[in-house]
């Protein structure tokens, strides 16, 4: 195939939910996919056998999860609006508003579907401040115990969402631990309790036994259903980004230009100021690989390799599944990756392409 493209590995992503069934039956917690991490939902047939749901964090999410995922299907926004309410019931089982104000306003409108409210316990895994949702003057849900109690007589749920990319179960049990002192008596009261995502219970090593008797025990001590919203956990290292090299040139050290861009296919790396990962990174020959945007930072790293790198070269860029597709943009006009499927057997199909027509169509 002709590069950039996304590379959904389908035997990675089995292993990946084979990880989450086996949560799900040890724990007895459920697992709803994050449509805002990962919303490819041409290998939602490999996903949906082994998961419950989706949640979301848009009208347009609530109805992807409806209408391509199924099951249970959890509408949250940050602020829902005026012209989304309606709609957003037509697709959800369940409504989970970010303030007790959007609870006044809208809750009327839910009719007879269970409806939460984000909880938000002032502590957090995030190592980035702009990912913390425990940040001073947090938006993202109420705090105030005695603020939540007024309103349990119109919601029977929870969400908690305060993990980040955080693979220490240890830290995760302590903050729970926190969040049952202070809030434990609220809990009681509630029918079910999402713990949000951003715990990275795929990632090697990761103590699933362990995890899965904390949520076991939390759910009978608090008699709720608990729910879990894997997004990066559900697609972590299935996908790659897989690119050539456009060309050479030296300014000190060596550098390659790739035809792609980390402002456009892989946003998160520059946002949180990080460093991609390759198939290999080793050998006698360092690179620094940049995108070809006119973005002077517009660089995925510096890597190693067995030899020098000539145009032509092929690179390919690993755990590109997670906030990738779903942040992707046209930034100056660079070709957006296809979207590719490595099937069971190991032959690939492009399942999505994209050409001038869309770049001029997400214009005006």
């Amino acid at each position: 195939m002709k590069t950039p493209y996304y590379l959904i590995d389908k035997t990675k992503l089995r292993q990946n939910m084979e990880l989450i069934a086996d949560l799900r039956q040890k724990s007895g917690a459920k697992a709803l996919l994050a449509l805002k991490c990962f919303a490819a939902w041409s290998v939602f047939d490999d996903m949906r056998p082994h998961m419950d749901g989706t949640t979301s964090s848009s009208l347009n999410e609530v109805r992807l999860g409806r209408t391509r995922f199924g099951g249970e299907t959890h509408a949250y926004s940050v602020a829902w609006a005026d012209h989304e309410i309606d709609e957003a019931v037509g697709y959800a089982d369940k409504m989970i508003f970010n303030s007790i104000s959007q609870l006044d306003r809208f809750g009327p409108k839910a009719g007879g579907i269970a409806c939460g409210l984000r909880l938000n316990p002032g502590i957090s895994s995030s190592q980035f401040d702009l990912a913390d949702p425990a940040r001073p003057f947090s938006r993202l849900g109420e705090t105030d115990p005695g603020r939540i109690e007024s309103v349990l007589d119109r919601i029977n749920g929870f969400m908690i969402h305060n993990n980040c990319e955080n693979a220490n179960f240890a830290l995760f049990s302590r903050m729970l631990d926190e969040i049952e002192a202070r809030y434990g008596e609220l809990l009681r009261y509630a029918d079910w309790v999402s713990l949000g995502g951003g715990i990275h219970f795929t990632g090697e090593g990761y103590p699933i036994d362990a995890l899965s008797a904390r949520l076991r025990m939390f759910s009978e001590r608090f008699g709720v259903q608990v729910y879990l919203e894997p997004g990066e956990a559900a697609v972590t290292d299935s996908t790659t980004l897989e690119v050539t090299v456009l060309d050479t040139l030296h300014n000190g050290r060596d550098i390659a230009i790739v035809d792609s861009s980390v402002e456009a296919h892989m946003l998160d790396l520059l946002i949180y100021r990080e460093q991609a990962r390759l198939e290999r990174d080793e050998g006698p020959y360092e690179v620094m690989v940049c995108g070809k945007s006119c973005l002077a930072g517009d660089v995925f790293g510096s890597f190693r390799f067995t030899n020098p790198l000539k145009v032509g070269d092929r690179i390919s860029i690993r755990n590109a599944g997670g906030y990738t597709m779903v942040k992707k943009n046209w930034f100056n006009g660079v070709a957006m990756p296809a979207i590719a499927v490595r099937e069971l057997d190991g032959s690939v199909q492009a399942v999505r392409e994209f050409g001038y027509a869309d770049y001029e169509a997400s214009l005006s």
